[in-house]
């Protein structure tokens, strides 16, 4: 298991370059009125991507995540930059995290993760025909690529290092998905 970065400063910006906080007096139909606070993230969302091999493994990453201060396995993801397609954010996500491209990328489904306190969406992308290719990105060590096959979705699936609620639920997407096309 990778060493854990060290946390040199905790702060709490009200905005920053991913996300910034709202506040929301609201006054219901009813007349109720409450008071809520949420997440706004950039409009132009972001990718997830379920990438398949020519062995029917999926290819995942293992990556350290700061909101739990742990290492974690998930897929290849990340923002669409301005002026991408969904398709082009998630091969380029691919080929940073993971090395590799695809030939065929089809955007299956479009995801909230906690609509009640973020407007952030996220695209799930298939990716298959892969080929190596590695772009540099903004990843601050090199990421462990992990295959697991296809056949291994419900282990997968209760593996205590796999916990990620929308990696887990574009697994599922995507093997459904795969079913209805293959």
């Amino acid at each position: 298991m990778p060493t854990k970065p060290e946390i040199l400063k905790v702060s709490r910006p009200e905005k920053s370059r991913l996300f910034h906080v709202e506040q929301l007096d609201l006054k219901f139909s009813n007349g109720a009125e409450r008071q809520f606070e949420r997440l706004v993230t950039p409009a132009l969302g972001a990718v997830m991507v379920v990438a398949i091999d020519d062995q029917q493994r999926m290819v995942l990453i293992r990556e350290y995540a700061a909101g739990l201060d742990e290492y974690v396995l998930t897929f290849p993801k990340g923002l669409v930059d301005p002026g991408e397609t969904v398709s082009e954010a998630a091969n380029r996500e691919l080929q940073e995290e993971a090395g590799f491209g695809a030939k065929h990328l089809n955007p299956i489904k479009t995801m909230s993760a906690a609509p009640n306190y973020m407007g952030h969406m996220l695209d799930v992308v298939i990716a298959q025909d892969l080929y190596e290719s590695r772009l540099e990105g903004d990843e601050p060590e090199p990421l462990e690529v992990v295959l697991i096959p296809l056949t291994e979705v419900e282990r997968l699936a209760m593996d205590p290092e796999f916990h990620e609620g929308r990696a887990i639920a574009a697994m599922f997407i995507a093997r459904q998905w795969l079913a209805n096309n293959s």
